[in-house]
């Protein structure tokens, strides 16, 4: 094989082991707009659903707020209802005191008024001397005025008596009054503060249900919102590697286009660049420092395992050329400086 076309079919034959590579990368660019798209559009409803938790969460602090202040007025509603209650036992005792107290001045009033009638219905028949009597029976004057104050005494004794028990009855009566007009007032005042704490007792249960609908809809919400994250997590890694996929791509394609200048660099066995690197395109060059010689720059050690006679510099152009070929087809670029 000529020189020419050993270094063309070397090249070649790495050529077409990178468009292999380049025929490997998956074409992946509507995959990532589809991608970014789905990743934009989660990213949407993500903060919709961010928003919505941060309302949710404050109008759950408030309902919470509410059931708890509804909830210390009830505790003060039930603590006052409960000293109502109390009162109003001790004004219901005090109105049966009062009531047994009437019910006795009235007995007492009966037995006055049944004693004045007893004596006058005892003067009627004459069992009883009656004024008239005791005034003509009498023996003097002296006798006479003392009669009459004597007369006088038990009449005035038996008014007065009715007179303080009517007194009685009335101040026991208006007594009865006072205490069964207080106790229907502190029934009536006991049943506005029932009322009042039913009403917040309602209310505190209502806050308490709303607060229990806002937790729950907010952990759906942080549920969903948690998942939507995760699945743009996922799609972020996808675009992560299709985009180093379209990398790998990019730079299997300059590295097809690299080779296929090289390809088209003339007659050298390898990359012109590297070879006026190495020796500036001089067959008969040599390094003085390791002894590379030759066009290729080759050690006398690697140009004596690769069959070659004598030394580098000392060889054809064809040799030289040859054994750089097959140098470069088991080591690539690796093998010379200029190449790294």
């Amino acid at each position: 094989m000529s020189r020419p076309s050993l270094h063309r079919a070397v090249l070649a034959g790495f050529a077409c082991a990178v468009i292999a590579a380049v025929a490997a990368v998956p074409a992946s660019g509507q995959n990532i707009s589809d991608l970014e798209s789905r990743i934009a559009d989660a990213e949407s409803q993500a903060g919709g659903l961010a928003a919505d938790i941060d309302a949710k969460s404050s109008q759950l602090a408030a309902a919470q707020a509410q059931a708890s202040a509804a909830a210390e007025r009830e505790a003060e509603l039930s603590a006052t209802l409960a000293k109502g209650e109390e009162r109003a036992a001790e004004l219901d005792a005090q109105v049966a005191q009062t009531q047994a107290a009437l019910a006795e001045a009235r007995d007492r009033l009966r037995r006055a008024l049944d004693a004045l009638a007893d004596r006058l219905v005892a003067m009627y028949k004459g069992t009883d001397p009656d004024e008239t009597t005791l005034l003509l029976e009498s023996d003097g004057f002296d006798d006479l005025a003392t009669r009459a104050e004597y007369l006088k005494r038990i009449q005035d004794a038996d008014s007065a008596l009715a007179a303080r028990v009517r007194v009685l009855r009335a101040e026991v009566a208006t007594q009865l009054e006072a205490v069964e007009a207080a106790k229907a007032q502190q029934d009536a005042f006991n049943d506005q503060v029932a009322d009042a704490r039913d009403q917040i007792a309602a209310a505190r249960a209502a806050a308490e249900e709303a607060a229990a609908q806002l937790a729950a809809a907010r952990d759906a919400q942080q549920s969903a919102l948690a998942g939507l994250r995760s699945q743009v997590d996922g799609w972020t890694s996808e675009v992560q590697k299709l985009r180093q996929a379209q990398q790998q791509e990019a730079s299997a394609a300059a590295a097809q286009n690299e080779v296929a200048d090289w390809v088209n660099d003339g007659d050298w066995a390898i990359p012109e660049a590297i070879v006026m690197c190495e020796s500036g395109g001089n067959y008969d060059a040599v390094n003085s420092s390791s002894g590379a010689g030759g066009a290729y720059q080759i050690l006398p050690s690697t140009w004596d395992l690769y069959g070659g006679e004598g030394n580098p510099e000392d060889a054809s152009p064809g040799e030289q050329d040859d054994i750089a070929a097959q140098i470069w087809a088991d080591s690539g670029g690796g093998a010379w400086v200029c190449a790294g």
